[in-house]
């Protein structure tokens, strides 16, 4: 499945809510197996974004519909950016025209 490696930022309402964040971050979860993905990677940072996940889904469909779902929400954005892997790259590098 590909990969997906999403930037997520507070917003001013989520931020005023964070108590709420881990019962927040469950039900994304279970918004991202919905559609047949899952979630490898969840990170808190520090710098210009809040957060940063790693999920698969089966295709880029399936990945905006989570991804829209859950910043419906009011209390995240997000910058989504699709990722290959070190195998797949390779590949690809391999078989440049």
């Amino acid at each position: 499945m590909p990969t997906y490696i999403t930037l997520w930022d507070y917003t001013q309402e989520g931020i005023e809510s964070i108590e709420d964040s881990p019962e927040r971050l469950d039900r994304a979860k279970q918004v991202m197996e919905s559609v047949g993905g899952e979630l490898h990677g969840f990170y808190l940072t520090m710098g210009e974004h809040d957060i940063v996940t790693v999920a698969e889904f089966p295709d880029d469909d399936a990945a905006a519909k989570a991804l829209l779902r859950i910043s419906q929400s009011g209390n995240v954005s997000s910058e989504t950016m699709k990722a290959w892997p070190e195998e797949d790259y390779r590949d690809l590098i391999a078989n440049l025209p």
